[in-house]
């Protein structure tokens, strides 16, 4: 094989994936994302307060990010493929098993526990996947993978409450289960790079002559399967560290408007069905961000970084006026903003911690950004609560969420610079070699 075969394709048998990871998304997410319609029936069944119910999505967000790393060593041991299936099965297990609903213990450890783990070993090798396939065109392709979220998320609402009405929320497990084995035929479909072509390119780069340094660097960004071990030694990079902080503050906001958007919306006397039709507001244009910022982030017209720091601006100055809503239409206009931004942030993150690290760490640093960020995750909630307590109102929480990401742009910032003034550095570096010539006859000739 020759080593040009290793480079990604950039299309091809690439979009099967992306229509695979599509499907992923919204098989895994998005079933996380409206699960909330089972807690009150769960609650019910259980005689149990809200917040002991609360419980079972609090430990499935928790062991999906903290199964993040564990999946992305398993990648690179094995394939994304088998660690895909492999959370297909696990999901499905989650919510069979919940059907028998022995107790609240009982469901932690199934639609908690086992259902999240399912969701982090889908997600993760799928979305990491992709970026694998695809180079030019990776924005592009992660902005549609991610896009089965949103997608998914919209029709899932009406369709859980519709199983729980025919088939009780016990059925409705069962079958949302069954419907999550596709995730294991999407895990079929996600075929491997040649393998044996990358460990032939990686060969032949370690006899690359010393002149060829620059084309040895690029073809190693080609190469995924470069590295068979995890690497927790990303965390002593500065660029990672810097990038992980923003991914810090960035979910410390962004699990805050999802809480406190209804009731907000009630406190301004806005009607129940009204306010329903925000979340829809919502997810219809995230959808529509995440697929217009992938097609204009595959023109490669800005840098997806300060692209990526545009949009976080976009958030957090949208989140600072929200408060500003007196009644439905501003309300709905804000959400807009909000929920359009919001977009485009997902659909880039993932590309630009690719090019912070670089496609033979991705995978690692997928794993221990996903594992990093969940910090953010439990600490937002609660402290915008807090706040929220202290000041006895709900804007003040869309204030916190606002002032914390303009602090997560700033991180971007330093990280855009500090990448710049290295690319600087080894230009000035590598000056001096480009000019040599090599046979000293020629340089006699070149000075007279």
């Amino acid at each position: 094989m020759q080593a040009k075969d290793s480079n990604p394709p950039d299309g091809g048998y690439g979009w099967v994936v992306v229509v695979s990871a599509f499907m992923v998304m919204g098989l895994s997410v998005a079933v996380l994302k409206t699960f909330g319609l089972f807690i009150v029936e769960i609650q019910r069944h259980f005689d149990e307060l809200a917040s002991t119910t609360s419980w079972i999505t609090s430990v499935t967000i928790a062991v999906f990010h903290l199964g993040a790393p564990v999946a992305s060593s398993l990648c690179v041991q094995y394939t994304h493929r088998t660690i895909v299936i492999s959370g297909g099965l696990l999901a499905f297990s989650g919510m069979a098993l919940g059907f028998f609903g022995l107790n609240m213990v009982w469901m932690y450890a199934t639609t908690g526990f086992l259902q999240g783990l399912g969701i982090s070993f889908s997600w993760t090798p799928a979305i990491s996947i992709v970026s694998h396939y695809f180079s030019k065109k990776r924005v592009l392709a992660n902005a549609i993978a991610s896009a089965g979220e949103c997608a998914f998320a919209f029709m899932f609402g009406p369709f859980f409450q519709w199983l729980i009405s025919q088939y009780g929320w016990e059925g409705s497990l069962l079958i949302i289960g069954g419907i999550q084995l596709n995730i294991c035929i999407c895990g079929v479909l996600m075929r491997p790079l040649a393998s044996s072509c990358l460990l032939e390119t990686s060969h032949c780069e370690t006899e690359t002559p010393p002149g060829n340094g620059a084309s040895r660097r690029d073809k190693e960004d080609t190469s995924p399967n470069m590295h068979k071990t995890f690497n927790w030694m990303l965390v002593r990079r500065t660029e990672f560290v810097l990038y992980a902080i923003f991914g810090i503050l960035t979910a410390m906001s962004f699990f805050v408007p999802p809480l406190f958007l209804v009731p907000l919306s009630y406190r301004l006397g806005i009607d129940e069905s009204w306010t329903a039709s925000l979340l829809s507001i919502l997810a219809m244009v995230d959808f529509g961000g995440r697929l217009l910022c992938g097609w204009y982030a595959n023109l490669h017209v800005t840098k997806t970084i300060h692209l990526l720091a545009m949009a976080i601006t976009l958030i957090s100055t949208s989140l600072m006026l929200l408060p500003l809503a007196n009644n439905y239409i501003s309300l709905a206009i804000f959400t807009g903003f909000y929920g359009f931004s919001f977009g485009t942030t997902v659909a880039i993150h993932i590309t630009v911690l690719a090019d912070v690290v670089g496609m033979p760490e991705f995978d690692s640093a997928l794993g221990l950004f996903m594992l990093i960020r969940s910090t953010g995750g439990f600490v937002g909630p609660p402290l915008a609560g807090l706040i929220v307590d202290v000041a006895g109102d709900y804007r003040a929480g869309f204030y916190m969420a606002g002032a914390t990401l303009a602090l997560s742009a700033g991180f971007l910032i330093v990280l855009d610079q500090l990448q710049q003034r290295k690319k600087r550095g080894s230009k000035i570096r590598t000056k001096p070699e480009k000019s040599a010539l090599p046979y000293p006859s020629l340089d006699i000739l070149k000075h007279q």
